[in-house]
């Protein structure tokens, strides 16, 4: 039975936010769509927001996750690409062991970007919210 959910109910996702050296930078994916992203996925029931951006890291990029923050970064709602539904991201921040990824429908590309850079890019609607938030100065 397919009920539609009232609005107050947002799909959860858990984010990486994986900077560069000089803290400047982030890490955008491209995914099959066109569309670039922040690397994670929604949070399924019972998950815990560690183990899958592990997993999802993992399993879209081919990569391996060294470390992820105790708290989130950021936190930010707004709508999905995909059908406008509400969307709520936790954004923690993550070390990768490399860049090394292995392309999937989920992840294409990859690419260090400043927020100048990603504003050029085809983006989903909260990579632009994040993208109002990030201050590079809040993460020495």
């Amino acid at each position: 039975m397919n009920q539609e959910m009232p609005n107050c109910y947002y799909r959860v996702s858990v984010k990486a936010l994986v900077l560069d050296k000089t803290r400047t930078k982030f890490l955008l994916i491209k995914e099959e769509n066109g569309l670039w992203e922040l690397p994670g996925s929604g949070l399924d029931h019972g998950m815990a927001t560690g183990e899958e951006l592990k997993r999802e890291i993992h399993e879209e990029m081919g990569l391996e996750t060294t470390w992820i923050a105790d708290k989130p970064s950021y936190f930010l709602t707004s709508r999905r690409t995909v059908d406008n539904s509400p969307s709520a991201n936790i954004i923690y921040e993550t070390k990768l062991k490399d860049l090394d990824f292995t392309p999937s429908d989920g992840c294409v590309e990859l690419r260090l970007v400043s927020i100048g850079e990603a504003k050029e890019l085809d983006l989903f609607e909260n990579v632009k919210v994040f993208l109002e938030m990030f201050r590079p100065e809040n993460h020495d």
